[in-house]
C-alpha cells in the first residue's frame, strides 16, 4: 500500500558527534553505497509516515534515494534494540508487535525494519521465500546506519527473530568492532533447519567476540537444548530458555508453562541483558 509523505526535517545538527560510519568489507550494500565507504548522517533525512493500519512509520532516505522503514515503538531515550522479523513474518506480526510492547514496558525500544524482499510483499508483490542470509547482510548493516545516525546517544543492540537473528548474528563482529551496537539478541535461532541437526549454521558462532543472548524455546525444531548444549559456542553468548517453548516459545499444554509467561520470561531476561551491557560498554 503507498502511504502518503509527511514532513521530512535533516538530521546532520543532532549527529554532529558522530561525523562518519565506517563500512569494512566488500558487500554491496545497495545503489552507490559499499562496504569501506564513509556515510555522513547528515545526508540522510527521516521522515514519519502512516503505513498500513495507521502504524507509524520512520523512513530513511539517502543520499542515493535508497529507503527504509522503521517502526520505532517505546521509550524514546535509553537502549534501543534494532529488531529483524523472520522469514515468513513482517514486522508487525503479532510476536513482533507482543515483543515490541513487552520491551516498552521495561524501558526498552525497538526499532523493527523489513529486508527488501518483505518490504516487496507488503507492497504486492509476490510472496516470494527470503535470499541466502548472506545476501541480507547489507541491508541490516544499512538498518544499524540509520539508527546510529538518528539515535545517536542510545545504547544500541542488534536482534531479529529466527532469520532475523541469524543475520544480526552474521554481521555482529563487525558492528560491534566499530563500537556501533552494545551486543546481540536472537529470538528463536535457527541452529539449523526444522529437524535436521546435522546441517548446522553454527560456524560464525563459535568464535563470536559480540556479547550475545540467544533466547530459545527448549524444544524448538531449529535446536533444540539437548542438541545446543553440544555444540561448542562461544563463550560470550549466554542462553534464556522458554519452558517446552516451540520456535515461538509456546509450550505444550500440561507442561506447566504458558506462551504468555514465556514471552514475558523472555522479555525479562533481554531487558535484564540489554541493561547489563548497557553499564558495561558507557
Amino acid at each position: 500500500r503507498s502511504p502518503s509523505r509527511m514532513d521530512c526535517y535533516p538530521i546532520g545538527a543532532a549527529c554532529e558527534a558522530h561525523s562518519g560510519l565506517l563500512l569494512r568489507g566488500r558487500r554491496a550494500l545497495g545503489p552507490g553505497l559499499r562496504w569501506g565507504d564513509d556515510v555522513l548522517p547528515e545526508t540522510v533525512a527521516w521522515r514519519a509516515r502512516p503505513c498500513h493500519a495507521a502504524i507509524p512509520v520512520q523512513t530513511a532516505t539517502s543520499a542515493e534515494n535508497a529507503t527504509l522503514d522503521m517502526l520505532v515503538t517505546g521509550p524514546e531515550d535509553g537502549p534501543l534494540l534494532l529488531l529483524a522479523h523472520g522469514a515468513g513474518a513482517q514486522m508487525d506480526s503479532p510476536f513482533m508487535e507482543a515483543f515490541a510492547k513487552l520491551m516498552a514496558e521495561r524501558g526498552v525500544g525497538v526499532a523493527r525494519f523489513e529486508f527488501p524482499y518483505m518490504a516487496a510483499r507488503r507492497a504486492g508483490g509476490k510472496k516470494r521465500p527470503p535470499p541466502k542470509a548472506e545476501s541480507m547482510m547489507p541491508s541490516y548493516i544499512e538498518a544499524v546506519i540509520h539508527c546510529r545516525a538518528s539515535q545517536t546517544d542510545r545504547p544500541l543492540f542488534i536482534a531479529g527473530k529466527s532469520m532475523g537473528g541469524r543475520i544480526a548474528s552474521l554481521v555482529a563482529d563487525e558492528v560491534y568492532g566499530r563500537g556501533d551496537c552494545n551486543g546481540l539478541v536472537c529470538l528463536g535461532y535457527p541452529f539449523h533447519p526444522p529437524n535436521v541437526p546435522d546441517k548446522p549454521r553454527t560456524a560464525h558462532l563459535l568464535g563470536l567476540a559480540c556479547p550475545a543472548l540467544i533466547v530459545q524455546g527448549e524444544r524448538d525444531p531449529f535446536g533444540t537444548k539437548a542438541e545446543i548444549e553440544g555444540f561448542g559456542l562461544s563463550p560470550v553468548i549466554t542462553f534464556h530458555w522458554a519452558g517446552d517453548g516451540d520456535h515461538d516459545f509456546g509450550p505444550r499444554g500440561g507442561s506447566g508453562f504458558t506462551r504468555k509467561g514465556n514471552l514475558a520470561a523472555a522479555a525479562d531476561a533481554v531487558a535484564a541483558f540489554v541493561t547489563g551491557m548497557s553499564a558495561d560498554r558507557s
